[in-house]
């Protein structure tokens, strides 16, 4: 057991069903990007204040995420020069649970996200399994108009706080896989945090962060995933922060080091 999951292995569980009782109707969402090392630092800091989700006893759960674009990538460039009005295609799979969605999720210009799916088998089969007339009715490409470009896979860790006004998801242990070119990275001692919360709500774990000094960032792993693993996708911005995340890997690597 690693220390990751010895930390977790401290937290108060709440179960599948409840956290799907908790709607959050007025919402902010925030994301931050940080070092492992200081993952587990807001995870010592976290452990009175927050519940985590545990899915047949797991609480650091694998996902597996498949996204679609057009062939000229419409919704990647949308993306990355920033256009407020966008969407995203994608088919995620819940490895814990087995359940495999279609999904979409699109964002207007006040910057509120909808996400809208249906359950699938798989991958492959979506025109017999209802993913055309999904996609006609609530998404601006129909499937014929997209196919897979990247996969991602990673590990989730849920959290909610004990006043059940905000959610946090952990993401660590990404790895990209280009399925054009079939480049792989791997995305290592990186951990991206998103914070939802409902407006004017007190936030346990956003005064842990700044006590952390971790500011917050936008962060695409469709975006970043295009562009660790084709240099075509290197917009300017998404390069910086490239090389952002690379001196956060060094940091991290020292730091390790340190204490062993």
């Amino acid at each position: 057991m690693n220390e990751k999951e010895l930390l977790l292995q401290g937290f108060d569980p709440i179960s599948l069903d409840e956290m799907s009782g908790i709607k959050l109707m007025n919402r902010i969402d925030t994301k931050y990007v940080m070092p492992m090392c200081k993952l587990l630092q807001l995870l010592q800091l976290a452990v009175h204040d927050y519940l985590v989700q545990e899915v047949d006893g797991e609480r650091d759960i694998p996902y597996h995420t498949v996204y679609l674009d057009t062939d000229d990538m419409k919704m990647f460039h949308a993306h990355a020069s920033g256009r407020r009005v966008r969407e995203k295609i994608r088919v995620r799979t819940y490895e814990s649970s087995a359940m495999t969605f279609l999904e979409v999720k699109n964002k207007n210009h006040r910057g509120r996200t909808e996400k809208k799916r249906i359950k699938v088998p798989s991958l492959h089969g979506l025109e017999e399994h209802g993913g055309t007339e999904f996609l006609f009715e609530n998404a601006r490409f129909a499937l014929d108009e997209v196919s897979p470009q990247l996969e991602n896979n990673f590990q989730r860790i849920t959290l909610v706080n004990k006043g059940r006004t905000e959610r946090v998801t952990i993401d660590s242990e990404i790895v990209f896989h280009n399925l054009k070119n079939d480049v792989t990275v791997d995305f290592e001692r990186i951990a991206v945090v998103e914070l939802k919360r409902e407006k004017k709500s007190d936030s346990p774990i956003f005064s842990m962060l700044k006590q952390l000094h971790v500011s917050s960032t936008g962060f695409s792993k469709y975006c970043m995933g295009c562009a660790y693993t084709d240099e075509a996708y290197q917009t300017k911005l998404l390069v910086s922060r490239m090389k952002r995340f690379h001196k956060m890997q060094e940091w991290d690597r020292k730091h390790r080091f340190m204490r062993e």
